[in-house]
């Protein structure tokens, strides 16, 4: 937490306990061991700035009523030289203590002092985390599901970045296996209808149906001609892939760059069977015992390393609980599975130094948690320091009726169809507003909205503001020098009181965003502390009032506006000056 608000807990938990060493020299107290005790912030703001718990949790140890213990604590408590200047004995027995005008001037100095820093921390003492998210396969356009894993896992990466840890983002291309394949034959189909007619070469049922492939092999007509037409099937089909994916993966990158994503790598799946990684994994687990041939395939025993992460049992149509199912490694035709190339990448990650791994991943895959945690345990790794982030699906909808159609494709809402139509803003916005395990419904017209009910213009709209209230005091004459602390002691009005309070709490919720793997909870701040301007903004003057109030208010504002672009920054949302 801030320097500022961590001080005041820790003042705050210094005088309580000497206040209960008082107390229990002056014999109204026993001489007990002091149980650990809450400081929190209480629901109800008019019941005080913090609340403790100390005589609550020390009743049973202390063998008094919490009420008494509290009024004893209260008679010895000693306020002088913190940042609170009362407290009270509420209901059955909770302390509660206001802060001081110290304390709300001490907040907005801080936070023009730091500046760009503030809100940054040093929590995560430099742990090397690797957030991976996205990694769409290469053989087609990217979806919905990809636009909200990109913009839930960027702005997870960059909240673990300013609580203090090292962050790596990296995307996985699934660029070998049976998807290849599958894009490949899909290929030299579309490739050999295009010179023979479609009902020469029939498009199995399986193989990839999108325009994309379409459009890929008359491109690859255009500049080859026929001249693969009589090549054999192998020739034909790694020349289409050679040419198809490659223009794929400049896509995607394409795509995440207008979506403001930079990854510090691209790693390939192949390079795991080219530099027998894979190769390495099989036979690491085929030594432990738990492969087993069956049916032609290599199978994994995913279950006996897998079990202690399940969280919950499957249970099967007869009602009857069953472990992890096992996987298989090798296909039947000799082709390593995406699960056992997963396997080797996740040990990969390992080895290459980071101390977590943070994965985001649609809740199709939750299935696989246990198994690869269990996997990385299995090869030497250590399965709890895997992170899953599940992700829900999105509904686009449009004045209430659900979006289905792709203008390109027919078929699945392609991401680059989304920044076609949606500024990128809004769609980082709007995708960071739901924790990631909850359906959200995206609002196509309300993301383009020019109102306070977009919500990312709400907040975009305060920042703007704040630059307004600033250049017409410049306009005016105003010299806005640095505000003194005797000024902003002026700040006592409640509106402007809990504007600073939400200020001081940043960096804390940046640091419980970190913990929780959430990054939606700085989306929320951002929204509440748009909503706390605007209410400071109406209820309190900045011009024509006493120079030293607006001198305050003036930093007040400066101070939300630093917050304002740092919580954006950290989004990858512009902070506009004007709107």
């Amino acid at each position: 937490m801030s320097k500022i608000v961590n001080f005041a807990e820790i003042q705050l938990r210094t005088a309580i306990e000497a206040a209960v060493a008082a107390a229990v020299n002056a014999g109204e107290l026993p001489a007990e061991e002091l149980p650990a005790f809450v400081v929190e912030a209480p629901a109800d703001r008019s019941h005080g700035d913090l609340a403790a718990n100390v005589a609550m949790v020390s009743a049973r140890a202390f063998r008094l009523a919490p009420r008494q213990i509290a009024e004893a604590i209260l008679s010895h408590l000693n306020l002088d030289n913190t940042y609170f200047e009362r407290a009270e004995v509420a209901g059955p027995g909770f302390l509660n203590v206001f802060l001081s005008p110290a304390y709300y001037s001490d907040v907005v100095t801080d936070i023009l002092e730091q500046k760009d820093a503030y809100g940054r921390s040093t929590y995560g003492n430099g742990g090397r985390v690797m957030v991976e998210y996205v990694s769409a396969n290469p053989t087609g356009p990217m979806h919905m599901g990809n636009a909200r894993g990109g913009a839930l896992g960027d702005c997870l990466a960059s909240v673990l970045d300013a609580a203090g840890y090292d962050v790596w983002r990296e995307f996985y291309i699934n660029d070998a296996g049976n998807q290849i394949e599958k894009f490949a034959l899909s290929l030299e189909v579309r490739y050999l209808q295009h010179f023979l007619g479609d009902e020469a070469v029939e498009l199995p049922e399986d193989a990839y149906h999108g325009d994309d492939i379409k459009e890929h092999a008359e491109g690859f007509a255009a500049l080859h001609g026929d001249s693969y037409v009589q090549a054999d099937a192998d020739t034909r089909r790694r020349a289409l892939v050679d040419y198809a994916l490659p223009l794929n993966i400049q896509k995607m990158q394409a795509d995440m760059q207008k979506y403001r994503i930079v990854y510090d790598r691209w790693f390939t799946e192949s390079t795991l069977h080219q530099n027998g990684e894979l190769k390495e994994i099989i036979d690491i687990l085929t030594e432990k015992g738990l492969t087993y041939e069956k049916d032609g395939a290599l199978w994994y025993k995913a279950g006996q390393y897998g079990e202690k992460y399940q969280a919950k049992k499957h249970t099967n149509r007869n009602g009857e609980e069953e472990g992890i199912k096992d996987e298989v490694l090798v296909r039947a035709n000799g082709n390593p599975t995406y699960f056992a190339a997963d396997i080797a990448y996740h040990r990969n990650k390992f080895l290459r130094g980071y101390d977590t791994l943070i994965d985001v991943w649609g809740a199709d895959h939750h299935g696989h948690v246990a198994r690869m945690k269990g996997a990385m345990d299995a090869v030497g790794m250590d399965g709890s320091r895997l992170h899953v982030v599940l992700m829900q699906l999105v509904r686009l909808v449009r004045d209430g009726e659900i979006v289905r159609m792709s203008k390109r494709s027919g078929k699945a809402i392609q991401l680059s169809d989304l920044l076609d139509e949606v500024p990128v803003d809004a769609a980082r916005f709007f995708f960071n507003q739901r924790e990631a395990n909850t359906q959200m419904e995206f609002d196509l017209k309300l993301a383009i909205e020019q109102s306070s009910s977009n919500p990312v213009y709400y907040v975009q709209y305060a920042h703007a503001r704040i630059h307004s209230i600033l250049r017409k005091l410049n306009q005016e004459g105003a010299e806005l020098t640095p505000a003194t602390a005797e000024q902003l002691a002026l700040l006592t009005k409640p509106e402007e009181k809990e504007l600073i309070r939400h200020l001081s709490g940043l960096e804390n919720t940046v640091i419980d965003c970190a913990k929780a793997y959430d990054p939606s909870g700085i989306t929320r701040y951002a929204l509440d502390l748009a909503g706390l301007f605007h209410k400071f903004y109406n209820s309190c003057h900045v011009s024509g009032v006493d120079r030293d109030l607006m001198l305050a208010r003036a930093a007040l504002c400066d101070a939300t506006r630093i917050v304002l672009r740092n919580v954006l920054c950290m989004m990858k949302i512009e902070a506009p000056e004007s709107m």
